[in-house]
């Protein structure tokens, strides 16, 4: 896997848009589910290709550190080897003294091509060095996505069940309206007050029944009052 396609990679998933992603899902939690995994997967991925490209970074940064160095190492050994010529062209050791102006010449090329490969390295760290702070940066980015998924999922899994929750109290709520013992109750009472009804209607019933009796005895009475009363007249006249 190439570095940019890493970036591309850890900076496609890091940018992801959880909300959006959800609203398009036709079950959210099994699409939260996925991205989890995916996300999980991709970190771990990315976590390896990130440090292989650190690696690479810090193995470019220990050559050109040696570079660095051999090229100061150099430079001493040329400054040494200069210094000997002069003092045995000071002696009158021409040969010796060219011989050692010789090496100071050696010595200065290979600081002057450790010097080069050191300069060269360097735009490349610079740049190796950027990409690895923003894969990084993504890596952190999908780290803190992947705890706003998880805490996303945990939140729509409680308010599922709280929903279901709900719905299932509403059916309970709604058959308890369906069949309502109220209602029951309600037609006992109706056919207790019909019963409390006809008993008064038969408590009425008897009692204008003794009423006439009652009037049928009083009519009587003066039936008898009238027939004595005759026949004390019819006494009198025949006396």
């Amino acid at each position: 896997m190439s570095k940019q396609s890493i970036l591309g990679r850890v900076t496609q998933l890091a940018r992801a848009n959880i909300n959006a992603l959800l609203d398009q899902a036709e079950d959210p939690q099994k699409m939260l589910d996925q991205l989890i995994r995916d996300y999980t997967n991709n970190i771990a991925e990315a976590q390896e290709a990130v440090a292989t490209t650190i690696g690479n970074l810090r193995m470019l940064e220990a050559d050109h550190e040696e570079d660095v160095e051999a090229a100061a190492e150099w430079g001493g050994k040329a400054l040494a080897a200069s210094r000997k010529a002069d003092e045995l062209r000071a002696a009158g050791t021409v040969a010796d003294a060219d011989r050692f102006d010789t090496l100071a010449k050696v010595a200065l090329g290979r600081q002057l091509r450790s010097e080069k490969e050191a300069k060269t390295a360097e735009p490349t760290i610079a740049a190796q060095t950027e990409v690895v702070d923003k894969l990084k940066s993504g890596l952190d980015s999908m780290k803190n996505k992947l705890t706003e998924l998880t805490a996303k999922r945990d939140e729509l899994v409680a308010r599922a069940k709280t929903a279901q929750a709900q719905n299932t109290m509403m059916d309970a709520v709604k058959n308890i309206d369906v069949m309502d013992p109220t209602s029951d109750i309600a037609r006992f009472e109706d056919k207790v007050r019909r019963e409390e009804a006809r008993a008064l209607g038969k408590q009425e019933l008897a009692a204008s029944s003794l009423d006439a009796q009652f009037e049928a005895l009083d009519d009587l009475g003066a039936s008898s009052e009238i027939e004595a009363r005759l026949a004390a007249l019819k006494s009198r006249g025949a006396a």
